[in-house]
């Protein structure tokens, strides 16, 4: 982790009001837990809400596969260097089938083999768009071949939201929660 301790801390429930009770009450009603990322964004109640709607459009509605999904959150995870949103998704990847030498393997980056050509134009786009903040013609020209308008403009701001949430999980400090695992050790 970049800090040992967080900035803004998650809110407790004696902090919480009454609009974030009730929108952290339907998030922990759905797992039985509160993670760190919502208890900190509970502290400001507004946003917390409206970034409800759009992250639960990226990881619930898009119209990407969800193994494709997991792929750009876990590369986007790992080049911000946010171990929180690492942790989250390697438990995300796991429930839809990424297996762990798949999920290693996102960290050596598009040219490691045993990726089919897809999955490395997955984690080359997620490359591009995070140091260029654009997709080259040929990494778009593999991602068009295989999705449709919708799925493009779902893969752009897929990265473009763990990318935001990256930023704001580093800066914030917010922790790992108990049943997450920080990143992995590479060779």
């Amino acid at each position: 982790m970049r800090l040992s301790t967080p900035r803004i801390p998650p809110a407790t429930p004696e902090e919480m009001g009454e609009e974030a009770m009730s929108l952290l009450g339907l998030l922990s009603a759905k797992s039985g837990r509160v993670d760190n990322i919502f208890a900190t964004l509970a502290r400001h109640p507004v946003f917390l809400k409206n970034f409800l709607v759009f992250g639960s459009h990226v990881l619930m509605t898009s119209t990407l596969p969800p193994r494709d999904r997991e792929i750009l959150i876990l590369r986007i995870g790992w080049l911000c260097k946010a171990e929180y949103e690492w942790g989250q998704h390697v438990e995300i990847g796991r429930r839809i089938g990424l297996s762990d030498e798949e999920i290693v393997r996102i960290t050596a980056g598009a040219d490691a083999p045993g990726w089919s050509e897809l999955e490395a134009a997955l984690i080359r786009a997620t490359d591009e768009l995070h140091g260029d903040a654009f997709i080259q013609d040929a990494t778009w020209h593999i991602l068009s071949r295989h999705y449709d308008a919708r799925q493009l403009i779902d893969l752009v701001f897929t990265v473009g939201q763990y990318n935001m949430v990256s930023m704001a999980l580093n800066t914030f400090g917010v922790q790992l929660d108990e049943r997450l695992s920080g990143f992995p050790e590479t060779p």
